[in-house]
């Protein structure tokens, strides 16, 4: 919806986004300026500051900046129309009257999402009488208390075709309002009266991404039932493409100061996202029984860069995992991808949180695996590799699956880890070092292996990358070493990507123009994790006075313990292997004339 301007003007003239803020976070007022911790950051120090007289708010913690509108957005995870609706009711303002059809599906729509929350009503009512017990029984056999159920609305249609129907009418619902919201079917001979749709099911009450209730889904008690499970059916309030179960509250839950995830977790049912939300782990979600649309996939991104797909161990669980990768390529981005946790075949969340802990359920989803090495496990296990044919096929499936990547630089990344894993496996050119990576035939072993880099590892890796960031002028003697090493951490490996492609395009190298670069790039935001602790990589790399041969010679220890710099000897950097000897013999002079020797070849 598109909105005029006077109409924004108003909206913004009369919202104070110290008002709108305040909901949220406890502020302090510092002379024309309001303080306060960052509710998108776990800080102690407060770093985040509103302004009312220029009409806006900025995180230096998250580098998040903007006016009461984008707050919004960000925090509760609101599209623009939403936000602007949410304001506009606080102040007690209409929102722009559009035509008068829409007019008409507006109210329509509410009216149909009030009955639907009637419906729960009943529904949870009928769990606690004689026609629920035995869902209680198998709620109960399932580890849920009444608290839980109660918590996520769950609740019980009892077997009977009119007892919903006859329930609501009696409460002023007409016929019409309740077959548009899916609670009864219409047959097709309108001579007979509409049912229930939901019978002898436990049901789960669905929301929007506003927390709106606006469909459910249903488990039938019935072991002999078509379907296990039955969804309301698309209605102007439900697309079910469109939503996932619990995102009101996960996204709540992962936006939270105190949240350290880089994304929500992807479960595959309504029980498994209960089970995990009891066991800790609120801000999971579930698809309602479809593979994961494009819609879907954007909702996810709007709460973290990251989230973990949480699959069965068994074939279908892999397969789910394969059709999510064909959805997100042409969507992934240097701030969107995907990770994969599986679990053991024959189990579900809730089935491991139960027998071993949620200990367990942590480590496996600590030990998830990016999207890039789950497309290679799909690849490599198609068929059996034991011919020509059969290698030069997996490598055109490989740059099949590429080609869909659109974003130029991450498609370039993908390139060089597939090919090089291809290299690695059949032993064609340099022998190839994934970050942790370790071939498998098997996918039940494969997947598990752990790609989370250690606290060491990290720490040393941001260093790096900072000191580079800093000092960009390193680049002209340490290009080689730099692009050869073998990041772990998602951050360092977009990052150095980011500075592959400034290197590329540059010849001479100034700091101005690699944060232009950046900023140009959209890589602004992971720059400032970067440069956060300035005063802190400049004392590690010699000081603030230190000479360009010391923070070389610094910069070269620390890159000779990660993966990838050992190679240097295989690819023949003769420049580099002279440096690095020239510090183990503490040879300043040789040092000087091999970094002279080094400018002068990229000059």
């Amino acid at each position: 919806m598109r909105f005029g301007e006077n109409f924004m003007n108003e909206i913004k003239s009369r919202v104070r986004v110290s008002d709108v803020v305040a909901k949220h976070v406890k502020l302090k007022r510092q002379g024309r300026e309001f303080s306060g911790l960052s509710p998108f950051t776990g800080e102690k120090t407060p770093s985040f500051f509103v302004n009312d007289e220029k009409g806006f708010y900025h995180c230096f913690s998250s580098g998040k900046h903007g006016d009461a509108i984008s707050f919004l957005m960000e925090l509760e995870g609101l599209t623009f129309p939403e936000a602007v609706e949410r304001l506009a009711e606080q102040i007690g303002i209409e929102m722009p009257k559009s035509d008068p059809a829409a007019e008409q599906r507006a109210a329509r729509n509410k009216n149909t999402i009030n009955w639907m929350e009637h419906a729960q009503e009943f529904f949870q009512k009928s769990l606690y009488r004689n026609v629920g017990e035995s869902s209680r029984d198998y709620l109960k056999g399932r580890g849920l208390t009444k608290t839980a159920a109660d918590y996520f609305g769950i609740g019980y249609a009892p077997n009977n075709f009119s007892a919903l129907k006859d329930d609501l009418i009696q409460k002023g619902a007409k016929l019409n309002t309740l077959i548009e919201a899916g609670l009864l079917v219409q047959p097709e001979d309108t001579s007979r009266q509409p049912w229930d749709r939901f019978r002898d099911r436990i049901m789960f009450p669905i929301h929007d991404s506003r927390g709106r209730l606006v469909a459910f889904g249903g488990r039938a008690m019935d072991s002999s039932s078509k379907a296990k499970y039955l969804n309301s059916p698309e209605t102007p309030i439900f697309q079910k493409g469109q939503l996932l179960y619990n995102y009101h509250r996960a996204h709540k839950a992962v936006s939270s100061p105190q949240s350290s995830h880089r994304g929500l977790i992807v479960a595959e049912g309504y029980m498994d996202v209960i089970a995990l939300a009891r066991a800790g782990f609120k801000h999971a979600v579930a698809p309602m029984g479809t593979a994961l649309t494009e819609s879907q996939l954007m909702l996810l991104w709007r709460s973290g860069p990251e989230p973990i797909l949480c699959f069965d161990g068994d074939k279908a669980g892999i397969r789910a995992a394969y059709r999510s990768i064909e959805r997100a390529l042409p969507l992934i981005s240097p701030t969107r991808t995907l990770r994969f946790a599986m679990l053991p075949d024959g189990e579900d969340p809730d089935d491991l949180i139960k027998t071993k802990g949620k200990i367990e359920m942590q480590n496996i989803l600590s030990q998830s695996i990016p999207l890039v090495k789950m497309l290679w496990e799909r690849e490599i296990n198609l068929e059996s590799l034991n011919s020509p044919e059969a290698k030069a096929g997996l490598k055109s499936r490989i740059f099949d699956a590429i080609k869909e990547i659109q974003n130029e630089e991450v498609r370039a990344q993908y390139r060089n880890d597939l090919l090089g894993r291809f290299d690695s496996e059949f032993g064609r050119g340099v022998k190839y070092q994934s970050n942790n990576f370790t071939s498998s035939r098997n996918p039940s072993t494969a997947l598990k292996a752990t790609m989370r880099p250690n606290a060491i590892t990290t720490a040393r890796e941001k260093r790096l990358i900072s000191a580079i960031l800093e000092w960009p002028e390193l680049l002209n003697y340490l290009d080689e070493v730099f692009f050869g090493l073998k990041f772990t951490s998602s951050a360092a490996i977009q990052m150095q990507s980011t500075l592959l492609s400034y290197w590329q395009l540059t010849k001479s190298v100034e700091k101005s123009s690699l944060n232009a670069h950046i900023a140009n790039h959209g890589m602004e935001l992971l720059k400032s994790g970067f440069s956060r602790d300035r005063q802190l990589i400049t004392a590690a790399m010699g000081g603030i006075d230190a000479e360009l041969e010391t923070r070389t010679a610094i910069w070269i220890k620390e890159a000779s313990t990660l993966s990838g710099f050992n190679q240097l000897d295989a690819d023949g950097s003769e420049t580099i292997n002279l440096m690095a000897e020239a510090i183990r013999n503490d040879n300043t002079v040789a040092l000087k004339r091999r970094m002279r020797a080094s400018k002068g070849e990229r000059d």
